[in-house]
């Protein structure tokens, strides 16, 4: 019988997606790269039963400093309670300290050691024109922006450290009402029917300018600098926009059996086809965060759906 893995999700690396898997075994402490990582180039068949209800812990994170972390697989294996976390390794998670350090002062000395590098200040726009503010650490300056699949992005400001760049993002939210985070079933819809090119750089334009002006004035705060530098994305993201006719993908993937082949990768959705179909679907693979799967000879039933009209 096929292992049964516990999926982390989409990652990103030089070489392109891959979708994270770790064997499901309780207690399996290593370090964050360890595992199974199934490569998502085009052509990739991605065929797997969803084995059990519910999403399991992920385990949790210590941060020694500043590119470097060790991922501790949950002792259990335990159902997640919060997010992706059951609450024992949530407790235990360095990186929940991350978004309340600029407040509270508090965090453990490797997650303080991590936030003294450089960061940036972004404004990310998804392909139905919903737009975020974020930040991140200047090694991963633009992987995040790549894992979050923005389609058109721009850093606004180049803050000392990462304490300075959430009281900006904070000031930003409050100010420009932009949120700090966009659902990912939100981001593959939005793929179904993306806005032209012209007019979702002219969201983000409007976006980054009331940002800039907003950080111009300072508002009392040291440490930071106004910058203009927009985000390239890769290339599979015009890959992915260029299709019309996209259909959301038509089973929950949390749950039961699927069988799919790959095309293109955006963030983390991908374009998949399947057997007996001629249409593309946009599927959420973040759906399959936390879940346990095993792979086998499986197949998505065809569903019943006409090619949007354009």
């Amino acid at each position: 019988m096929e292992p049964t893995y516990l999926c982390s999700g989409v990652a990103w690396h030089e070489s392109g997606p891959v979708l994270s898997l770790r064997e499901a075994t309780a207690g399996n402490p290593g370090s964050e790269d360890e595992g199974h990582d199934v490569p998502l180039a085009p052509g990739t068949r991605l065929a797997f039963e969803v084995t059990a209800e519910g999403r399991f812990c992920l385990g949790f994170h210590r941060v020694h400093g500043r590119d470097d972390r060790t991922w501790v697989g949950c002792a259990g294996q335990a159902p997640a309670e919060r997010g992706y976390q059951c609450g024992r390794c949530f407790a235990q998670d360095d990186l929940r300290f991350m978004h309340d350090i600029h407040r509270s002062g508090i965090a453990p000395a490797g997650l303080k050691r991590y936030l003294d590098q450089p960061h940036w200040l972004y404004v990310a726009t998804f392909a139905d024109g919903s737009t975020k503010v974020g930040t991140a650490s200047d090694l991963r300056k633009r992987a995040r922006l790549v894992e979050q699949g923005a389609v058109v992005a721009q850093f606004v400001a180049y803050a000392r450290d990462g304490r300075v760049v959430r009281i900006l993002e904070d000031e930003v939210t409050r100010t420009v009402g932009l949120p700090q985070a966009v659902r990912s079933a939100t981001k593959a819809a939005s793929l179904c029917a993306p806005l032209p090119a012209v007019e979702l750089e002219r969201l983000n334009d409007g976006f980054a300018l009331a940002a800039r002006g907003l950080l111009s004035g300072g508002m009392g705060i040291e440490g930071f600098e106004v910058v203009h530098e927009e985000f390239e994305p890769p290339p599979s993201w015009s890959t992915v926009l260029r299709h019309r006719g996209l259909q959301p993908y038509p089973e929950p993937l949390g749950q039961g059996r699927h069988g799919v082949t790959v095309r293109a990768v955006l963030g983390p959705s991908a374009l998949v086809a399947i057997d007996g179909a001629d249409l593309v679907f946009v599927a959420d693979l973040s759906q399959l965060k936390g879940r346990r799967l095993r792979a086998g000879d499986f197949r998505t039933p065809v569903p019943a759906v006409q090619e949007a009209l354009f």
